[in-house]
Order: structure tokens, then C-alpha cells, then sequence
């Protein structure tokens, strides 16, 4: 809580605009952080979690409130493993389960701990110093190699919006009945995602995001009614089943690279980063000082959450791919959109609904995520101001960035790129990304000197640890099958 005396401080403008495209065009004075912030009616003054004077809500105002107060306690950590299982993901899933059946369900619970770890650290790493994955990073290595991870991860989230818009896009003129085009629905769809960033509040946006991870319940719903072999489902997740043929090691690599993304680490960081910001307990590129164990505890716990919610997904997505359509010979499906019309004669009118409209929520969730988390990184290695909370016409060059990563998605889908080709150009670059990335955040969160008596202990580094060696000899084993042909 700042004194009256930092809060007068806070309230009193700067001569300049904070903001390299405004202070070019029309300079005018930095905005205070009141101005600067996107209000509506319903969220004025309050942070992203929904409460007045906290970034965070802690465990024990979750256990004062009761079950209004453990709902405002998932935030990033929710939504961050809710928008990994994105349409590109789903489709992947998909693939696995009609293709091995349910040969690869224990992969969920390989993941599981891997992907908590990581996304823990990059939550501790935002947490302890008030700034973004891309400010920490470029502080403590050469430029130019962040950069070129940066760079790659750019490259990547292009392709995956483009196939997520796509995806959407498809699922929609399967509900129609093929009335409506999935051309016809390309820009509407971005337009819409575009709006909800551009002109809603902060703490709405994250209200929607919560929201939209219950579409995600469908696939649940979806594979009870499947009715799989209770014997064999239990065998299947308990007893690691692995061959050793290329599709089955394409088929680890496709999952570690879809589960462990690049830009779920770069959004995790930066959500915290806003909740602090929202409750004025850290300053832009400056940061702040230490964290505290309230906030990191029910960090954790919410990241648990997430990262569980996330494996759940997958793990049911598997599971109805393989009790329907591997099960019916239907083994060559390789996106969500065709998943859902095979589901359509073989579990009958209400699974294939039920797996479009999660097409739909999924992906209205995850394209925002992945344009957002290109713009924070690029914005913090460029020493840049912005984010989801300030208003557009005080911060114009992130929102640019924002509105052309979803764009180019767009163009993507009107030049008819070949939508499994989008998404195995961004498996590729991920490959290439996600080891050495995920070496200098393991190399950030170990240092002393940063992190203090946070750094990183003996569990977190050994997870982390499995999770970096283990996307090593997936990108060596994806070079191999590409160089094999």
C-alpha cells in the first residue's frame, strides 16, 4: 500500500509521453497511473482478481471469503494452462489419441509436474521482480541472444493464431451446418478479439478469460459419453506404453511441444506483472523488490490448478479420440475441426457439439493470449511501456504490435496456408526456441544474486531440469525425422 505522499506522486504527471509512436506524432504529458488504466462501470478501481487493494488474493482472504474468494484466487495460473489447450493443441490430441489410441493417456501425467514447475518458476521469476520475462532476461543475458529467442518466439505464435483463427473459424460452419463459410468468419472473429482488447477494461478481460476456460469442460462432458473400457483406461495412464518407431516419437514430441509452449512462459510472467501493477505494487521496467511468501503461496496454488485443469483436458481429448474414432478405424484425423464432424455418426449430434463449441471457446481464448504474449515480449526486450490495462491512445506502438500479430494470422488463412503445415512450421520453431529459452529462465531463477532467498531449490531445478532435457531430444528427435524425410 503506498503512503499518501507516493500515491500524490503517482497521481502528478511526467513532462513526456511514455511511448516512442505517441511522443512522434502528438506528444502530450505521461498520463498518471488512474489515467492511464482502462475502467469500465463494473471493474473501476479494482485489480484484475477482483479486489480492491491486492494484485493477488491470498489463501487466507480465499478462506475468509468462501467460495467467491477461492474463485478470485485463480488468475494467470488458470488461464495460462486453460490456453494451452488451445484448437492447434486439441488438434494434436487429437491426432494422438485416433492414431495410438490410448497409448499415450500416461503422457498427461508425465507433463503435469514438468509443466507446474516450469510455469511456477516464471511466476516466482515475475513475482520477485516486478517486471516481465523479457526485462529480466535481457538484464542478465546478451542481447543478442534474447533476441533471437524472442524472435523465433514472434515467428511461432503467428503461425499458431493463424491456425487457431482458422480452427475457429472451421467449427463454426460445422454448427452452421455449412451455411457459413469459414472464410466468411475469419476477420469477424479477429475483429471481435481485437475489440475485447483493445476497448475493455483489464479486469473484464480477465473475467472473460475465466470464463471462456469453462468451454474447455466440454471435452470432459464429451468423453463420458464415449463410454471407454474402464480396465484399459486405467492401464493406459498408469503403465507407460512406448514404442520405438518414428510416428510414436513424432507423437512425444508433438505433446511435450504443444504442453510446454514458449509463450505460455512470456504470458504467465507478464499476468503477474499486471495484477501487481493493478494494485500499484510495482513500477514499469523498474519493478520492485522482493515478494511475499501470501503472494507466492497462492501463486502456486493457482498455477497447481491450472496446470491440472490443462493435463484434464488433454487427457479427456485423448481419451475420446481414441474410444471413438481410433476405435472405429477413423485414424488419419489431423485437426480439431475434422475430429468434431468424425464425432458427429459415431457418438451422435451431441459429443460433435459439444467438441465444436470447445473448439470455439478454446480458441476465442487462446488467440488474444498468443498475440498478447508476442507483443509483452517484443515491448520488453525493447525497453517499451504497455500492456492489456493501459488505454490505447496513451500506449499506441503495444497495441500496433498486438493488432499485427493477430492480423497476420488473418492474411495467413486468406493465402490458404495448409493449416497442419502452419502447425508443424510452428512445432519446428518451438523445437528450435523452447530448450534454450527455457535454459537461461532455468539459469534466471537459480541466480542468487536476482532471485534472493527465492531462488530456485532442489525441486525446481531437478522438474525444470527434465522438462529442458527432455524438449532437448524432442527438437534433436524432430530434426532427425525431418532429416530422415
Amino acid at each position: 500500500m503506498f503512503s499518501r505522499k507516493a500515491a500524490r506522486q503517482q497521481r502528478r504527471p511526467t513532462s513526456d509521453i511514455q511511448d516512442p509512436l505517441r511522443a512522434r506524432v502528438r506528444p502530450i504529458p505521461e498520463p498518471s497511473r488512474e489515467e492511464l488504466a482502462k475502467q469500465d462501470s463494473t471493474t473501476s478501481g479494482l485489480a484484475a482478481g477482483g479486489t480492491p487493494d491486492a494484485g493477488r488474493t491470498t489463501l487466507d482472504e480465499a478462506r475468509r471469503k468462501g467460495p467467491i474468494g477461492w474463485l478470485q484466487l485463480l488468475g494467470p495460473g488458470l488461464i495460462t494452462g486453460a490456453s494451452d489447450d488451445d484448437p492447434s493443441g486439441i488438434g494434436t490430441y487429437t491426432q494422438v489419441g485416433s492414431h495410438f489410441g490410448y497409448g499415450l493417456l500416461w503422457t498427461a501425467l508425465l507433463t503435469f509436474p514438468l509443466m507446474s514447475a516450469v510455469q511456477e518458476l516464471c511466476s516466482r521469476i515475475a513475482l520477485q521482480t516486478g517486471v516481465g520475462l523479457g526485462i529480466s532476461l535481457r538484464r542478465k543475458f546478451p542481447g543478442w541472444l534474447v533476441g533471437l529467442a524472442i524472435a523465433g518466439l514472434l515467428a511461432a505464435n503467428t503461425f499458431n493464431v493463424g491456425a487457431d483463427l482458422g480452427a475457429v473459424a472451421a467449427a463454426g460452419e460445422l454448427l452452421s451446418g455449412g451455411l457459413v463459410k469459414t472464410i466468411w468468419l475469419i476477420i469477424p472473429v479477429a475483429a471481435l478479439i481485437l475489440s475485447l482488447q483493445f476497448l475493455v477494461s483489464y479486469a473484464t478481460i480477465f473475467k472473460i478469460f475465466k470464463w471462456l476456460t469453462l468451454a474447455l469442460f466440454t471435452y470432459v462432458v464429451t468423453a463420458f459419453l464415449t463410454h471407454p473400457p474402464l480396465a484399459t483406461l486405467v492401464k493406459a495412464t498408469f503403465v507407460p506404453h512406448v514404442e520405438l518407431s518414428k510416428d510414436f516419437i513424432m507423437a512425444l514430441v508433438a505433446v511435450l511441444g504443444t504442453t510446454i509452449s514458449p509463450y505460455l512462459f512470456f504470458w504467465q510472467a507478464s499476468s503477474e506483472v499486471d495484477e501487481l501493477k493493478a494494485a500499484g505494487a510495482t513500477r514499469p521496467l523498474t519493478g520492485r523488490r522482493g515478494l511475499r511468501l501470501k503472494e507466492l503461496h497462492a501463486a502456486r496454488l493457482d498455477i497447481f490448478i491450472g496446470m491440472a485443469f490443462s493435463n484434464l483436458v488433454m487427457f479427456f481429448i485423448i481419451l475420446t479420440s481414441a474410444a471413438v474414432l481410433h476405435a472405429h478405424g477413423k485414424t488419419n484425423v489431423e485437426t480439431a475441426s475434422q475430429a468434431a464432424a468424425a464425432l458427429a455418426p459415431l457418438a451422435g449430434p451431441f459429443a460433435f457439439v459439444l467438441f465444436a463449441l470447445g473448439i470455439i471457446g478454446s480458441g476465442l481464448l487462446a488467440v488474444p493470449i498468443l498475440a498478447a504474449s508476442a507483443s509483452y515480449a517484443l515491448k520488453e526486450f525493447l525497453g517499451l511501456r504497455g500492456d492489456l490495462a493501459s488505454k490505447p491512445r496513451y500506449r499506441p506502438t503495444f497495441y500496433i504490435m498486438l493488432a499485427a500479430a493477430t492480423i497476420a494470422g488473418v492474411a495467413m488463412n486468406f493465402m490458404h496456408l495448409d493449416p497442419i503445415r502452419a502447425l508443424f512450421v510452428t512445432a519446428v520453431i518451438n523445437g528450435i526456441v523452447a530448450p534454450p529459452l527455457l535454459i537461461l529462465i532455468i539459469l534466471l531463477g537459480a541466480d542468487h544474486r536476482i532471485m534472493k532467498r527465492h531462488a530456485s531449490g532442489r525441486l525446481s531445478l531437478a522438474l525444470t531440469g527434465i522438462a529442458a532435457g527432455l524438449m532437448t531430444l524432442a527438437a534433436i528427435a524432430l530434426f532427425g525425422t525431418m532429416v530422415a524425410g
